[in-house]
């Protein structure tokens, strides 16, 4: 709609409301991994003695009120009130309904103005409104019109705006602090590895992105990063966030070593070295980790679900493990992310090999990360014969088959599921290692450009 509006009267500032002056501001930026933010806003205002109310201009648009806390000295608050209905063309007339506006038309051959009082009947789905004993539809239609109003509503706002109506024990200038939680401000972790085949070590960068849809700017601000979740609680209920269950554990040893990295209760903190603008609908990149030569070891590993057949032979998954140690490790605690692998091309450049999501790492855990399905390193499981031995028990003569289109040799790790009860193994080719009560592990060399394969005898329960 081509229809302009003009602003007559500005009316929101009564003589009870006293702006917060940001020219002294300062922010402080504490961003939480779950699209959850604290904000702390100083800054020197103006009191009067007794009662008057002070505005808090951008703010964020998405700021929970009753987390709102204003501190000052030698004041009490009385209320508080988040105006966030913000000062738009069609906000205007929306507030106008019900009231008079001046329609003013310009004929187009003339340039001359006619001026008419117009009550404004509706909006919805366009402009209704009343001039003396007719209704008329404002129109899309390329004449040049435009709407006066003689005020602009008390709560529409240019931007943002938290009202505090407090009483002013002395008049004076002092300095105050706005805090509050906030969504639409979060951020996560990314890392990329670079592994080195021939050397068997790999590169770490961390990387944090931040991500601002909060609806303002936070400039200059000081800023802290949480790694963590913590609990919030919705209309009286725990917020329980939905988390995928990962197929494959990524930690496969959990580290126990303390470092020099800040702590807040039991998550850890992520300060940003400098300063930073978070302009609104922006997303930034900070570096918070860079590590080279860690060493590294990459193999196999094929995980058999159930004492089953597979009819034709199965990719094994391609394997990563380091540490998180400070000693020949990464040094640090790593926040959940994706972690990026690449590896060097004859050329010499780097390329893209697969990748994996990490939950929070302790310093000294060791990491078990898969890229993906190997190409020439497969395994077939086949059940040579099932033999009842009781009423409940029966024995599965299994074998795996390994195959290994490398020119060099490789380690598969096989690990056999589903021993549920009772299980047990009484007859094999290769000694195994119980991981758990249902899992069978073995570690099984398979030559280069070559095949083995391994035998096993399971008493199960069905």
């Amino acid at each position: 709609m081509r229809t302009r509006f003009l602003l007559l009267g500005w009316l929101l500032w009564l003589p009870t409301q006293i702006p917060a002056e940001a020219a002294d501001r300062t922010l402080s930026v504490t961003i939480y991994a779950d699209d959850l933010a604290l904000v702390q806003d100083r800054r020197d205002i103006e009191i009067e003695a007794g009662r008057q109310r002070i505005e808090f201009e951008d703010v964020s648009a998405q700021i929970r009120p009753e987390t709102a806390s204003l501190t000052a000295s030698d004041i009490s608050i009385v209320e508080q009130n988040f105006d966030f209905d913000l000062l738009t063309p069609a906000k205007l007339m929306e507030k106008a309904v019900g009231h008079e506006v001046t329609i003013v038309r310009v004929n187009p051959a003339t340039g001359a103005e006619t001026r008419e009082q117009a009550e404004v009947l509706a909006t919805s789905g366009g402009v209704v409104l009343k001039i003396g004993q007719r209704i008329e539809v404002l129109r899309d239609d390329g004449l040049p019109v435009r709407v006066i109003f003689n005020k602009v509503p008390d709560n529409l706002r240019a931007r943002p705006t938290l009202s505090v109506t407090i009483v002013g024990g002395r008049a004076g200038t002092r300095p105050a602090v706005l805090s509050y939680l906030t969504p639409g401000l979060g951020w996560h972790a990314d890392y990329v590895a670079l592994y080195n085949e021939a050397n068997a070590k790999i590169d770490v960068q961390g990387w944090v992105t931040l991500t601002n849809t909060s609806g303002v700017t936070y400039d200059n601000a000081q800023t802290l990063l949480v790694a963590g979740s913590p609990a919030q609680v919705d209309g009286g209920r725990q917020q329980i966030y939905y988390r995928p269950q990962q197929q494959r554990a990524t930690l496969a040893q959990p580290g126990t070593e303390s470092g020099n990295r800040e702590r807040l209760g039991d998550y850890y903190l992520y300060p940003l070295a400098e300063r930073t603008t978070i302009a609104n609908l922006q997303t930034k990149q900070v570096s918070f980790l860079d590590v080279r030569g860690v060493p590294a070891e990459h193999g196999y590993e094929f995980r058999n679900r159930w004492l089953g057949t597979t009819e034709t032979p199965q990719s094994a998954k391609s394997i990563y493990s380091f540490s998180t140690s400070a000693h020949a490790g990464l040094g640090d605690q790593l926040p959940a992310g994706v972690l990026r692998f690449y590896t060097r091309d004859k050329r010499g450049d780097p390329q893209f090999i697969g990748e994996s999501r990490i939950d929070h790492t302790p310093m000294g855990s060791t990491l078990s990360l898969t890229t993906g399905d190997a190409f020439d390193v497969k395994v077939r499981t086949v059940v040579d014969k099932r033999t009842r031995i009781s009423s409940f028990d029966w024995q599965s003569d299994m074998h795996y088959e390994f195959s290994n289109a490398l020119p060099r040799p490789v380690t598969v790790k096989l690990l056999q599921e589903g021993l549920w009860g009772d299980a047990r193994i009484t007859a094999e080719s290769q000694k195994s290692t119980r991981r758990s009560a249902e899992v069978a592990e073995w570690a099984v060399t398979v030559p280069p450009n070559g095949k083995t394969t391994l035998t096993a005898t399971f008493v199960t329960r069905y």
